[in-house]
């Protein structure tokens, strides 16, 4: 007894790329939506705009961002100024050539940066730079 195969009978053995292709390209769009919210830092400084401003070096940096309610963050972590400081102690021994960057949000009084700066200087670290916008010319 003899079996016909036709055509319709055969499996097939290829894969169809298409929904593959279909299912990248929304993950894609859904990283590249995502993304920016990823990469936005946690609190909001709305940094003072000036028309002249240098890029900071590249060396390691002692972050300090003070937001527009008074609270201050360390590297991204709250932070009194007694913590600061003891940080900074710190980090100057690991690199006396470290850098205190200061991010400020142009509603916090003067007087507070001032005492953040203060604290940075006591742990030693001597270099410092405060964050800015630069101005656009338009």
């Amino acid at each position: 007894m003899s079996q016909k195969y036709s055509d319709q009978d055969e499996v097939l053995a290829e894969i169809n790329v298409v929904p593959l292709v279909d299912i990248i390209l929304v993950v894609l769009i859904i990283f590249m939506v995502t993304a920016p919210m990823i990469m936005k830092p946690s609190i909001n400084v709305n940094l003072p705009k000036v028309q002249s401003a240098d890029k900071t070096e590249s060396k390691p940096q002692f972050n300090v961002t003070i937001s527009s309610d008074g609270k201050t963050l360390l590297n991204g972590n709250p932070a009194d100024l007694d913590q600061i400081k003891n940080r900074a102690i710190e980090e100057f021994k690991k690199d006396p050539e470290i850098q205190a960057v200061i991010q400020a949000d142009k509603a916090v009084p003067h007087g507070q940066v001032v005492s953040v700066m203060d604290a940075v200087k006591q742990g030693g670290i001597k270099k410092f730079a405060i964050s800015v916008d630069k101005e656009s010319n338009q």
